[in-house]
């Protein structure tokens, strides 16, 4: 795993795309790039699985395109030379802080998922209320809790980590700029995406006693019905915390029982959902790897 303390800060900024060409004429590979860079800035606000799912796998689609551009000779001796060098070494680390952005979403998943199949299992054996579920439920609420802990430290430090490139870029030099500033806002692209995906893993942060049950609440009332889109700004992550969280504080009152079906549907949306979201971030790891190897072996001939 890359080590986040080595690694420089990334840019933080609102990306959008921008047509960039390479002399003599543009490779096919950049209006790809900019279709990729538009469709994932086209919706800022995504918290749902499925919403980060699919920004993913335009995220992976757009690393393709990229390394096709990477691979072309003219993209090569445009960034090794000498204006250029600095800022490519840049770009080359800031990987190494995606590297772990993905690190730490892969361990969420995975422990998440884990204790997802294990309280599946155990429900499968014991009805909701018996004492080996209740248990159950209290070490997936406890996990949750690690996790969370972990995903909010690691989204400060990103916040403390982040700073805008400095490098003006004067119009003798755009031609051969170009290509920086597409790496530059795919990496922007990229930090946007992950920090969605950690937000939807953790979910919101313990609100106060007088709303902190308004997801509950809206969740869990039969008489009020949410539109569509009110449903997907809520992650698979969300609904399941938020069934469980309306258990515990419940669950000495009478007049509460919990439904078994209820519970084990929302544990199996969430463990497909991680299914889908853990694909994904290792697809990403491995292309972010790789773009950082292509990206110093230029420098190094």
């Amino acid at each position: 795993m890359a080590s986040s303390s080595s690694s420089p800060p990334i840019p933080k900024t609102s990306y959008h795309a921008r047509s960039i060409s390479l002399p003599p004429r543009p490779h096919p590979s950049i209006p790809e790039i900019d279709e990729h860079l538009c469709r994932l800035g086209a919706s800022e606000a995504i918290s749902s699985s499925s919403s980060i799912t699919d920004k993913l796998i335009s995220l992976n689609s757009l690393y393709d395109c990229m390394e096709n551009l990477l691979l072309l000779p003219l993209s090569q001796q445009a960034l090794v030379q000498h204006q250029n060098k600095k800022c490519v070494i840049e770009v080359a680390d800031g990987c190494l802080l995606l590297l772990d952005v993905c690190s730490v979403a892969k361990d969420a998943l995975l422990q998440t998922k884990e204790r997802v199949q294990e309280l599946q299992s155990t429900l499968r054996r014991r009805p909701c209320g018996s004492h080996g579920a209740e248990n159950e439920i209290g070490e997936y609420i406890a996990s949750r809790k690690k996790v969370k802990k972990v995903i909010h430290k690691s989204l400060r430090d990103l916040k403390t980590k982040q700073r805008k490139y400095d490098f003006p870029i004067t119009e003798k030099e755009h031609e051969t700029m170009g290509l920086v500033c597409i790496l530059r806002e795919v990496e922007a692209a990229t930090l946007t995406v992950l920090e969605s995906l950690l937000s939807s893993i953790a979910g919101p942060k313990m609100q106060s006693k007088t709303s902190k049950w308004s997801l509950v609440s809206r969740l869990v009332q039969p008489k009020r019905v949410e539109s569509e889109e009110e449903k997907a700004e809520v992650s698979e992550f969300e609904k399941v915390d938020a069934e469980f969280q309306t258990y515990i504080s419940q669950k000495t009152s009478k007049s509460f029982n919990i439904h078994a079906e209820t519970v084990k549907n929302l544990l199996g949306n969430l463990d497909l959902s991680i299914q889908d979201l853990d694909g994904g971030v290792e697809c990403l790891f491995r292309r972010l790897i790789k773009t950082r190897v292509s990206l110093l072996n230029m420098l190094n001939h």
